[in-house]
């Protein structure tokens, strides 16, 4: 709070306190009082003034700059109200009443979106549930029914299940922390989980998994969290694979109390322009608008958004028609930062 600021604020005060001294002044002139004592009234009654201006000035910059300095020290900025002391003047004990009106409006607001969201996305996992049944009926059939066109059927439904299982991991994303379980559990078998999603997919479309130096590290993380991340980044590289020689490599190595896993693939790879938007969302890219490789751009980002809520780190490199390489970094102990 600046005093010139606060006296321009004051200006119609100063102005009317000097009018009324000269007034006055002016009226004494026709009495026989010194001019002496005529000066030292002015004074007193300008002193006065003054010391309640300086006074006011005083009281109300440290109430505001200690404002301000919560204000910018305050994450939830809508909570200023709860820390902030009644002021002992009246305009700012009604500025806190306006700002805990404000809060008590803006929490009860949030609250009510929040329920709708709470509903909607207790709907969405319902329904998600439910449509599995009869996609897992459908498989049962078709693999009683064998033949080319139940073949090409099946393959459909993986990409259903696929979807469906996308939509509820999605709908579950933004409350990690409501549903996982972190245990020590076994990289290798994380990985084999994964890759047995995908079997019917590497088969038919004639990829092969080389599994170089991946052992069987202890890690810190839930299991199916993991498995639903390196899921996605084995079905990228199936969908993005080239025509020939269709390969992905799966590695590990620890490092710094920390395993890294290694997910390269050989096929098309990413515009070097590209590479630092792969994990925003919606973002397809040039490879997500070829024709029979259309993406929604939800896959890296889940990944990422995952990683980021389990405390796992998660890196991509890849170079145009090379092929693409993701690292995902798990911790070896059980401190796990949640976000």
């Amino acid at each position: 709070m600046k005093f010139k600021d606060f006296i321009k604020e004051k200006m119609i005060l100063i102005i009317g306190t000097i009018l009324a001294l000269v007034s006055v002044g002016i009226l004494l002139l026709a009495y026989n009082i010194s001019i002496l004592i005529r000066l030292y009234c002015v004074f007193i009654v300008a002193f006065v003034e003054a010391l309640a201006i300086l006074i006011e000035y005083k009281k109300k910059k440290v109430y505001y700059d200690q404002l301000i300095r919560n204000m910018e020290d305050l994450r939830e900025k809508y909570l200023i109200s709860e820390i902030i002391k009644t002021p002992n003047f009246i305009e700012g004990k009604i500025l806190k009443d306006i700002l805990q009106d404000t809060g008590k409006s803006m929490i009860e607001n949030v609250n009510y979106y929040k329920n709708i969201q709470e509903d909607y996305k207790e709907y969405i996992e319902m329904w998600i549930h439910e449509v599995k049944i009869p996609i897992a009926a459908s498989k049962l059939i078709i693999e009683n029914h064998k033949n080319e066109i139940t073949k090409s059927i099946d393959e459909e439904l993986d990409k259903v299940e696929n979807y469906t299982e996308q939509a509820l991991f999605y709908a579950r994303s933004n409350a990690v922390e409501k549903d996982y379980i972190i245990n020590k559990t076994n990289l290798k078998e994380i990985v084999n989980g994964a890759i047995l999603k995908n079997k019917t997919t590497l088969l038919n479309e004639k990829v092969s998994i080389e599994l170089t130096n991946l052992k069987p590290e202890e890690i810190y993380t839930d299991s199916k969290w993991a498995i639903f991340i390196i899921n996605q980044i084995i079905q990228n590289a199936i969908k993005y694979s080239k025509e020939n020689e269709k390969r992905i490599e799966i590695s590990s190595k620890e490092k710094n109390e920390k395993v890294i896993l290694y997910i390269k693939d050989n096929g098309i790879g990413i515009k070097k322009g590209e590479i630092t938007r792969v994990f925003e969302r919606g973002f397809t890219g040039e490879n997500g608008r070829i024709i029979g490789k259309k993406s929604t751009g939800i896959g890296l980002y889940l990944c990422k958004k995952l990683c980021d809520k389990l405390g796992l780190g998660i890196e991509l490199n890849s170079e145009k028609d090379n092929g693409t390489e993701v690292r995902i970094i798990f911790p070896k102990n059980s401190y796990t930062n949640f976000k």
